[in-house]
């Protein structure tokens, strides 16, 4: 996988290559934190997400497939097909030299940083669905979970409206930063 410069979404898209290598061959069709879709429909989902992002930074054409409503139809094996997608990307954020960037998101244009700490919050967090769903457990670091933080109270808000994200749970007393993040993000964390 190809690297953005972005550190906080390097670190996301590794995570979910790694959820996405982990799951076995009869693991594609579980369900998910995500109700509605399966294993192979949260890595579409994130993977057209990356192209979204990428797309908006860009200017260039959306994804032709809608991110929101993933077939559960893969055109290659599912790490190649993240990996595809991921490596797609790449060259958007690389190529970022303004102050404010445009984004897929209702809130429009934000700091370069904000758009890839926004991204890395949608990879992160569909790494975490994939890894939970296949018995793989939390891939989500307390570290990570921090610098995801600040995003997640600027963006998730408008975004439940679009059910993007869940309602947001109340975290156990004591809650780890990773713990407190997946609640707020409307998942239940895993123990």
């Amino acid at each position: 996988m190809k690297l953005t410069g972005w550190d906080v979404l390097d670190e996301a898209r590794t995570m979910l290559c790694t959820a996405v290598a982990g799951v076995a061959a009869d693991g594609w069709e579980l369900p998910t934190p995500c109700a509605a879709w399966n294993v192979t429909q949260v890595l579409q989902h994130a993977a057209l997400d990356q192209l979204a992002w990428a797309s908006s930074l860009s200017g260039t054409a959306m994804p032709g497939e809608n991110p929101f409503a993933p077939s559960g139809q893969l055109d290659s094996a599912p790490l190649a097909y993240a990996e595809q997608a991921l490596d797609g990307s790449v060259h958007a954020w690389t190529a970022i030299s303004t102050e404010l960037v445009p984004t897929p998101l209702p809130q429009g244009e934000m700091a370069p940083s904000q758009a890839a700490g926004a991204a890395a919050l949608d990879a992160a967090i569909h790494a975490w669905d994939i890894a939970v769903a296949t018995g793989q457990g939390s891939p989500l670091t307390p570290e990570l979970a921090q610098l995801l933080q600040p995003v997640a109270a600027s963006i998730v808000e408008p975004l439940r409206q679009y059910g993007a994200y869940a309602a947001a749970l109340p975290p156990a007393p004591g809650a780890g930063a990773a713990a407190a993040l997946l609640c707020y993000l409307g998942r239940q964390p895993v123990r």
